[in-house]
């Protein structure tokens, strides 16, 4: 008898043991809760409408697509969560988690990157921007390694645009007060110009009010900062042209917190960036061109002799910038040379940007 009732006694058992398991088996069987996106701050200077503005936005959305929404960029723009000059003060402090600003911003505290500044380019951003990017990745200097450094680029070289006085001579450029910041004020100064050091974001009410008789910059802010509507003239001289580095970098512990994957989507699409920053500006400049010249602002290409005086006068600023180095213990003259090979190697694969 005893035999007999055993197996109901264990398939009771059994069945009270699944139905106590029920519970638990359902809420093995519920899918998990989604994953919070790692989400990060990215403050820039520039405004939201513009050119490269919008590329820092597309950016932004490549990194969370290919991350398949595991990151999410919250943008700044223009300057609204840190001004340009302490922008990257502000990614080593952790008030944004990314950042872009002009090294310019900040003259001394990046002396062997003062090298992409000093004139002398080809008149393609293509070109700036490949210098830029591939003296950083070779020499890799301490003075940046308090961030993580996602890429570099730069603009084509600057020109002058003045308020009210044409500018076709250095004679006539001498006592104007003109905007400029970092390097670009020693070139200002050099051709005998007045320098008044502002962000360019302070730019169009100096020009504007008369605080400035005109400014360094480039002709697409002739329509992106709306430099046109201040100024009459732009002076051409591309091989005085300052031009200006721009870094794009994270808070290193924050860097150092993401998964290895997703750091390598972070480094791929910030290569990818390189060159499309480089087409972008000179999409840009073409535009601005064409916009100045239907708003009738007046183009100057001094002669060539002319031009000629303009790049004596600021020969000595490369030299000053080697004995600077020396003084520093930094390979300035190994900078200057791979900068030249550089301009050379890209300047035979992009021809200078031609306006007319």
């Amino acid at each position: 008898m005893k035999e007999k009732r055993l197996p109901l006694i264990l398939g009771i058992l059994c069945l009270a043991l699944i139905i106590t398991a029920l519970p638990f088996m359902s809420a093995c069987a519920k899918p998990a809760p989604p994953v919070k996106p790692i989400e990060l701050t990215y403050s820039h200077m520039f405004p939201s409408a513009y050119g490269q503005a919008l590329l820092i936005e597309d950016w932004a959305k490549e990194i969370e697509k290919r991350t398949e929404g595991r990151v999410k960029i919250t943008v700044y723009p223009g300057s609204t969560l840190t001004k340009a000059p302490e922008c990257y003060e502000g990614v080593v402090k952790g008030t944004s988690d990314i950042g872009l600003t002009c090294l310019a911003y900040t003259r001394g505290r990046f002396p062997l990157m003062e090298v992409i500044d000093l004139p002398g380019y080809r008149f393609n951003a293509m070109v700036t921007t490949r210098v830029a990017d591939d003296l950083y990745k070779k020499f890799k200097p301490t003075e940046l390694a308090d961030t993580h450094v996602l890429y570099l680029y730069a603009h084509i070289p600057g020109v002058i645009s003045t308020t009210k006085k044409p500018v076709r001579t250095l004679e006539e450029l001498k006592g104007m007060k003109i905007r400029a910041t970092g390097l670009s004020a020693k070139i200002v100064e050099a051709l005998g110009a007045v320098p008044v050091t502002m962000p360019k974001e302070e730019q169009y009410e100096a020009l504007r009010k008369g605080t400035a008789d005109g400014t360094t910059n480039a002709p697409n802010e002739l329509k992106g900062w709306k430099t046109a509507e201040v100024c009459k003239y732009t002076t051409i001289v591309p091989d005085v042209g300052y031009v200006t580095a721009f870094w794009v970098g994270m808070n290193l512990g924050r860097w150092n917190t993401l998964p290895k994957d997703i750091q390598k989507i972070f480094t791929e699409v910030s290569e990818e960036w390189v060159s499309r920053t480089g087409e972008r500006w000179n999409e840009m400049e073409l535009e601005g061109y064409k916009y100045g010249k239907e708003q009738g602002h007046v183009f100057i290409y001094p002669p060539p002799e002319e031009c000629a005086r303009w790049v004596a006068a600021c020969k000595p600023l490369a030299e000053k910038y080697l004995k600077d180095m020396e003084a520093k213990g930094l390979p300035g003259r190994e900078a200057l040379d791979y900068r030249q090979e550089l301009i050379e190697k890209y300047g035979k694969m992009y021809p200078p940007l031609k306006f007319d």
